[in-house]
Order: structure tokens, then sequence, then C-alpha cells
């Protein structure tokens, strides 16, 4: 148990290192969205639930959610990707706010955000609708405008990350987002940042970058040695015969990946095929020789007659996720344009399968480390030493799984940018993986989850919510002797309403934890006038610490939260409002001490004044008390700061 116990502590340090490192993430990203129906009858024109929607959610998706994934985990995660101006773009960009991502994306007019939408009935998928078609291809100037933010979001980067080296991690999921002058860029630029991760549906297009880590599916593997086998771009070349498999095109390669058929190989004058071995021919990722005489359908044998039937688990392939599904004439490789024999592989798992080519997908792809991704079975790890590693999951519906690698890959990258050995790289990416998928949705692995799994994380009882102004200074100084940076902001929150919640849910995301410091009822009347607070501080701030975002809240009786700001030295400063962080007026203090300051925008319609002021507006107001309304109200508008602006803790956010 004592070794256990440290072990997790040595995998814990290893997720504190990596806290503020910078990451930026360019590909294709998306919108998830989530419909949750209840069924109890079929419709009368066919035999179809009916279906009542009852809740809808969305998510980031796709290069997205990677980039959600790096900044819950506790790095500085960028993002550059072309989104389309619509109410996806729109849904997607507050994925990313609320989750602390810098949303460097490129509006695209014309050109619509991918979104896939599920609709679940039970919990169980009913069906996915995708959308943005990945023909609809980046115009020069969209190009120009992607490598531009490239560029910039490099330099924005390189210049808050205080010496750390940058690292950048391509999500291309065959969408269009990564055209060839951005991939030409890349390459180029390659110098540019310490690690790099690359996760492509087809990793071929991506031979020059030499990633420091590549994340392939099963599928994606597969159809990458397939391709290297038929030279990759083989168009007019007859079949070739390498190491005993017989490649024959079905189509134009050069249009895409080729369709190839891989079976025995046909054999010279009077030469016949040799017998199938499952441990060797039948361990090249399900690429070896078939037996005697058995051809996969549709791929008859130049010398031999019609394949024989075969026995054995059928299925339908699931082209859009790729996933691998066994049929009876063989495996197919869905959505990869590759279809094998399984016969000689049997009995022998994927994960023996991927290990046995973990060095040549090293090879084609020029990367140091290959981390093939099994689904449910888990991930084959291997790099420069030659020895592969193996990772395990729990088996999960496939609604719990969505977005799953998107964490491994996001842990896996900050672990190897830390400089983590490969096995705890691809130890802390799996239980990254494996402590989303408890739930349906896209899975987002939070720093603070991650260390609770390794039984390191903040202790529930360490430290009361409620704190005095005086001990607060130690119990901060002892969370960042643990490596855990702080997020501070101040209001009065005098009805705490959801456009609180949603703006101290967007700042405790910038950190690993929230101290919210209160005005007293004293500094609320200076504030706000006479007839403020409508609650006192005492249940105002009973109500803070019951939420689940809020570690810390304490009570100050100044008008400013100079002094609780020396104090506490945050890492970020959070105000709600539209405005720069330069016109805070705290931000020269803040950055003085060595924070940043972010602003969180407003959420429409929210504000303490107007539910005050409905509240009002129902019962008859006391002769002479309208004045004191409207004073109130221009209070409420100037705020502690003045200048006309909300103060945080009021407005329509805080």
């Amino acid at each position: 148990m004592a070794g256990a116990a440290a072990e997790e502590r040595r995998l814990a340090t290893v997720v504190e290192s990596w806290l503020g490192r910078p990451v930026l993430v360019v590909g294709d990203a998306m919108l998830d969205e989530w419909r949750f129906a209840e069924s109890d009858r079929l419709c009368r024109e066919a035999p179809a639930p009916v279906l009542t929607l009852r809740r809808r959610i969305s998510a980031a998706g796709g290069a997205a959610n990677t980039a959600v994934n790096v900044a819950a985990l506790g790095g500085r995660a960028a993002l550059v990707a072309p989104v389309g101006a619509d109410v996806a773009g729109d849904e997607l960009h507050d994925c990313l706010d609320r989750a602390g991502v810098w949303d460097r994306t490129v509006n695209q007019p014309g050109r619509p955000t991918p979104v896939k939408r599920r609709m679940l009935a039970g919990n169980q998928i009913l069906l996915r609708e995708d959308s943005g078609d990945p023909d609809d291809a980046l115009d020069d100037d969209g190009v120009a405008r992607l490598l531009t933010a490239l560029h910039c979001a490099t330099e924005e980067l390189h210049a808050a990350a205080h010496g750390q080296p940058l690292t950048l991690v391509v999500c291309d999921y065959g969408l269009g987002a990564l055209p060839g002058g951005v991939r030409a860029w890349l390459v180029a630029n390659r110098d540019r940042y310490a690690t790099v991760a690359l996760d492509a549906h087809d990793l071929a297009d991506w031979r020059g970058l030499n990633p420091t880590v590549v994340t392939p599916s099963f599928a994606e593997a597969t159809r990458l040695l397939a391709r290297a086998a038929a030279g990759f771009n083989g168009a007019g070349h007859p079949p070739r015969r390498v190491d005993g498999l017989h490649l024959d095109h079905q189509d134009d390669p050069a249009d895409g990946p080729s369709e190839l058929v891989v079976g025995a190989a046909p054999g010279g004058a009077g030469e016949p095929a040799p017998a199938p071995d499952p441990l060797r021919d039948g361990s090249r990722l399900a690429m070896g020789a078939a037996p005697a005489g058995h051809r996969p359908a549709g791929a008859p044998h130049p010398t031999a007659g019609p394949a024989p039937a075969t026995a054995g688990p059928t299925g339908e392939p699931t082209p859009g996720e790729e996933r691998v599904a066994l049929t009876g004439d063989g495996l197919s490789v869905t959505g990869t344009g590759v279809t094998v024999n399984a016969e000689a592989g049997e009995g022998v798992d994927r994960a023996v399968l991927a290990q046995s080519r973990l060095d040549e997908l090293r090879a084609h792809t020029g990367a140091d480390v290959v981390a093939v991704t099994l689904d449910t079975e888990g991930a084959v790890v291997g790099g420069a030493d030659g020895e592969p590693r193996r990772s395990h999951s729990t088996p999960v519906p496939a609604s719990h799984a969505v977005g799953a690698g998107d964490a491994y890959l996001a842990a896996m990258t900050l672990a190897l940018a830390a400089e983590a050995s490969l096995p705890t790289a691809a130890q802390l990416a799996q239980l990254a993986a494996t402590i989303t998928v408890s739930d349906t949705g896209t899975c987002v692995c939070r720093r603070e989850d991650l260390l609770d799994a390794l039984g390191t994380g903040p202790e529930q009882g360490d430290h009361p919510t409620l704190v005095g102004a005086a001990e607060l200074g130690a119990i901060v100084t002892e969370h960042r002797r643990a490596g855990r940076s702080i997020v501070f902001t101040n209001g009065c929150f005098d009805v705490l309403h959801p456009g609180h919640v949603r703006y101290l849910t967007q700042a405790r995301a910038l950190g690993d934890l929230l101290v919210v410091a209160v005005n007293s009822d004293g500094s609320v009347r200076r504030l706000k006038g006479p007839d403020r607070p409508v609650n006192p501080v005492e249940d105002r701030a009973a109500l803070l610490a019951a939420l689940e975002c809020v570690d810390h809240v304490v009570v100050f009786e100044e008008d400013s939260p100079a002094g609780l700001i020396e104090a506490v030295r945050p890492d970020v400063y959070v105000k709600g409002g539209d405005y720069p962080p330069e016109m805070v007026p705290e931000a020269p203090l803040v950055r003085r001490l060595g924070g940043q300051v972010r602003t969180l925008g407003y959420v429409p319609d929210r504000s303490t004044s107007a539910i005050i002021d409905r509240i009002r507006a129902q019962s008859p107001i006391p002769a002479g008390a309208e004045t004191t309304r409207r004073e109130a109200t221009h209070h409420e508008a100037s705020g502690p700061g003045g200048g006309g602006r909300p103060a945080v803790g009021e407005g329509r956010s805080a």
C-alpha cells in the first residue's frame, strides 16, 4: 500500500508540474449537441417512437474539446480554428469562454460550424445528425486569416509563457479546417514548438511534421500501414507484393486513401501461398496472409475459385466513428478504404496486432511516440526504446465515451510537455480518459478530478469555505505550496441569480480554486445606497459558500478589495463586464503582484437591480420611496469603481 501511495504522489507531481503550460490547439472544431427525450408510444405513420424533448445541452467537440480538456487539466489553452458565423458558432464560443480557453477562432461567413446532434431516449442514442460539409473548403481569404491567427496566437502564448516552451496540438478530422496551406505552415514552423501532438484521421497527410506523439485509433493506424504498403500514391502502378501481402487498388488513390483488399499473395509460377501464422502474419494489424485459396469478398483470387463461405460474428460497421467491425467475410475497417481478412489473425486481439507494428507506425509518422487507442480496450503505446506499454480501461456504453479520446490526447500531451517519462504519460492519459466516462455527454477531465483519482486532491473539510481575512493568507499559501493556482473575485452578490452562478463557474475554470470576497453590509450601503443590501452579509456569504464552484468566501469592510488582493496575490483576478482588462481599477496592482486580469461577459437579462425592481413592482411603493429607488439604480450602474461600469457581483453577470 505504501508503494501505491508513493506512486500516486509521483503521478500527482507530474500533474502539478504541467500547470499553466502554454498549448496551442489547431484543427477541426465542432459543436456537440445532446437532446434528451422521453418516449412512451409509437407514431401512427410508422413504427417509430414519438419523442418529447426534455433537455438540451451543448458542448465543445473535436479540436475545441481537446482545448477544453487542456484548460480543464490546468494547461493554458488557445484554440485556432475556422468557425461559422452562425448560431452553432455562437454556442461554441460560449463553451470556450466558460472553459477558460483563449478563443482565437476565425469566423468564416457562409461556411457552417460543424455540428453533431444526438437524440437520446432513456439514455440510448437513437440517431445522430451531422451538419457541416467537409467539401466546403476554405477560400484564399479564409486560409490567410487562419494563418494570421496561428502566428498571432503563437506569439501571444509565447509572451505569456514566462519562458516555458510552447506546445502544439493538431486535430485533423477531415472537416476542412487544415487545408494544404495551413499544413505547410505548421510543418515549416515546427521548430517553434517543443512538443507537437497529432491526432489525424489520415496520418499520411502529415508527413514531414515529425510530431512528438501521434494518437491514432486502431482503424487510423491500419489505414496508414495500408497506404504505406501501397506507396501512398500508387496510382497507375500494378498491384504490389509486400511481405507476402497482395494489395489490389480498387480506385484511384490520388483521390484519397486507397481502397485496398489485403490477402494472400497470388504467388509466382506454381508458388503456393504461405500458410497462415496468426502470431506472425495475423499480427500485422489484421493485414495478415489469408489461408490458401481464400480471398476477402469482392477480391477473387486469380488462380482460385470463389471464396468459401465463412462463419463468425457479423455486425454493421459504423463508418462515421471509424470503428472496426467483424463481418462474415473478414475484418472491415470502415471509413478508411481498407478491407482485410481476419482469419489469419483469429484469436489475436487488437492490442497484440497494434503492438507488433508500433515501430513501423513510428517510422511512417516520424513520431517519437505512437499511442494506438483501442476504444474500451485501452491503448498500446510505444516509444524509441522499443518497449510497448499496454493500458486498460473499463468498458462503458458508447454514449459515455464521446470525447474520451480528447481527454487522453490532452493529458498525454501535457505530460510529455512536462518532460514526464513515457510510462508515466501513458498512465496519466489513460486515467484521464477513464475517469471521464461515468455519464452520457462529451467527456472533459478536470485537473482536480485527476488528482482526486490519484488520492491527492484537496480533501473536503481541510479548510472551511467561510474564512476570515486573517486566516485567508495562510490558507492560500498552503494551496499554492501544493501547486494550485488561485482565482480571486469580489462583489456584493446581494441577490444571488443565474448570472452570478455562471460568472463564478467561469471564474473557477480559470484556476484550481476560487476565492470570493464579499462586501460587508456597511460597504454595500456606501456603494449602492441606503436601501441596500436587501440581504445581510451572513446570508449572502452562506449562499456563495454553498456553490460547488466556490472554494473560499471572505467578507471585507473596505470599499476596495486592494488589501485582500495584496494578501492573496491571486494568479488570476476576475471582473465582470464587457470592457477590457486595462480598464479594471485593480489591474495595475494585480499585475505588479505577478497575476493576470480577466473580464467575463454578461448574461443578458440577469441583474440584481432588475430582480429587485421586479419584486418591488409587485407591491405598493411607500410615499417618497421612488426617489430612493432611482438613486439606488444609479449607484447600481456606477458600481464601486465609478465611471458608469458595473461592479463585479452586480450588473448582468455578477
